[in-house]
């Protein structure tokens, strides 16, 4: 074999153990007795031990220097292989061991806590997890910024300042939007209860209509939604509520996006470096783009409005144009990943401010509770009522994911940018969407972004797709328009 190809074999051997270790993280989430948590925290150390060994393996440098790419794809592999490397050498291995264990054990902690409503129990372990991260900052940084280094783990070639100059140029419009949209009468609410069996059943049906796999996929309930492995294996859960069943259901169309993305990647790199989405910035774009601008969208609403009847009977909602008003409605609450279109990036703000805050050094843990408290009731004009409405509602900080946050608020961006250009490109979608078909949809971002995988880098993959540099204009043109009609403005 040429030098390239023995890097290649090698490449999918550690490859095939992420998608094992991945795996693991599936079943605690889902299927692990609580009283594993334990030793699946030993073994989760114990895999990313071997996976940094593998990928901090003087033998990758080695082939590096003399491997030669066969053509576009392999010299993406080797940009790839490259990247990784120079990365995961720069932290050392016991400290990828220590933060495997940490993080998995807070996991269940923060989980517990969580469910009792106990922010004191949760804070040591976190004080933990944000210790480990700050190490691994500092080695990844190399003297650079520490929050740029960890943002580099998810949406690598952008930095804070620039992340920070998007929010900032859309904080104020997204602020005055509300303000206008919450100054106008809510939209009828549903009514009743809906039985969890019925809630499962259709949003199994909406997977399947978003183009989910479920030969090489399955849905399942966890705490916090989510979407696990990539190729043949891509797995997504879903949570149910009985008043409100659209926690489920777009809590699945989101799911799907980011399922469907992995799905959607070209066989031709199972298991490589480009087998996977480019980043999760470009990843969030497809779950928002899938979740929001066609679930959320009018057409789609008419079809899944006719489905609720048929699933749930009267629910209070007389006819489709209330229920597309019922779907989108702006109202306060919490909960980042039950907020409307229009508020969900003023949550990702939040975090994005905390986050950074907490890695510099400028915020302590012990103060984080408080922070987040202020800053909500600054942002959103009310005060948090128990820590599972604040600090404790999402899982991320638990399992050290700092710099994963703010690409939630790009993924919008992004969705924002494809969406201007699958309307110029597809016309009478909407009459396909009021049927409940997405193909066109669907097949337009796999045939344009998805099936790329990690080709090209993350900003290259967007621009690709969309024609044009990655902007704030379309999504907030979007926002303004849709929401300026929905309440009259």
């Amino acid at each position: 074999m040429s030098t390239f190809d023995t890097l290649m074999a090698y490449e999918r051997d550690t490859q095939a153990l992420g998608q094992i270790a991945g795996r693991l993280g599936w079943d605690q989430e889902t299927m692990m007795p609580r009283g594993a948590a334990p030793q699946r925290g030993e073994e989760m150390a114990a895999i990313e031990a071997v996976l940094h060994a593998r990928r901090s393996d003087p033998k990758v440098a080695e082939w590096l220097e003399t491997a030669e790419a066969p053509d576009e794809a392999g010299a993406a592999q080797l940009r790839e292989i490259k990247r990784r490397y120079e990365r995961t050498v720069k932290a050392p291995a016991d400290l990828a061991r220590r933060i495997a264990r940490v993080t998995s054990e807070a996991q269940g902690k923060w989980a517990a806590a969580r469910a009792d409503e106990d922010v004191a129990a949760f804070l040591p372990v976190l004080q933990e997890v944000v210790a480990l991260k700050r190490e691994e900052g500092q080695a990844l940084a190399a003297g650079g910024d520490l929050y740029d280094a960890m943002v580099e783990d998810y949406e690598h070639g952008t930095t804070a300042a620039e992340i920070a100059a998007i929010f900032d140029a859309m904080r104020p419009g997204l602020v005055d939007l509300r303000a206008r949209v919450l100054d106008r009468p809510a939209p009828k609410a549903l009514q009743g209860a809906f039985a969890e069996g019925a809630q499962m059943k259709l949003t199994r049906k909406l997977a399947k209509a978003f183009g989910y796999d479920m030969s090489h996929g399955r849905v399942d309930k966890a705490v916090h939604p989510f979407s696990s492995g990539s190729g043949l294996d891509v797995r997504i859960t879903t949570r149910t509520s009985e008043h409100d069943p659209f926690n489920c259901f777009y809590s699945t169309i989101h799911e799907v996006g980011h399922a469907a993305y992995e799905q959607g990647i070209s066989r031709d790199y199972l298991l490589t470096p480009l087998g996977s989405g480019v980043s999760m910035g470009v990843h969030e774009s497809q779950s928002r783009i899938y979740e929001n601008q066609i679930g959320r969208g009018e057409a789609f609403t008419s079809w899944l409005y006719d489905e609720m009847r048929a699933g749930f009977g009267d629910f209070g909602i007389p006819d489709a144009e209330s229920f597309y008003k019922a779907v989108n409605t702006v109202h306060k609450g919490y909960i980042r990943t039950e907020a409307d279109e229009l508020q969900y990036n003023l949550h990702i703000m939040l975090r994005f401010d905390l986050e950074r805050a907490l890695m510099a050094g400028d915020l302590e843990v012990s103060d984080l509770e408080s922070a987040w408290n202020d800053r909500f009731e600054a942002d959103f004009g009310y005060a948090v009522d128990k820590p599972s409405n604040g600090c404790l509602q999402d899982v991320h900080w638990s399992v050290g994911l700092f710099g994963y946050f703010p690409t939630y608020a790009l993924g919008n961006v992004y969705a924002g940018c494809l969406n201007q250009k699958m309307r110029a490109d597809l016309s009478g979608l909407d009459t396909e969407l009021a049927m409940g078909n997405t193909a066109s949809a669907t097949g337009w971002l796999r045939e344009n972004l998805q099936q790329y995988g990690g080709l090209r880098s993350p900003h290259a993959t967007i621009a690709q797709a969309a024609g044009f540099a990655p902007s704030p204009a379309p999504l907030m043109q979007y926002l303004d328009e849709k929401f300026s009609r929905l309440y009259d403005l």
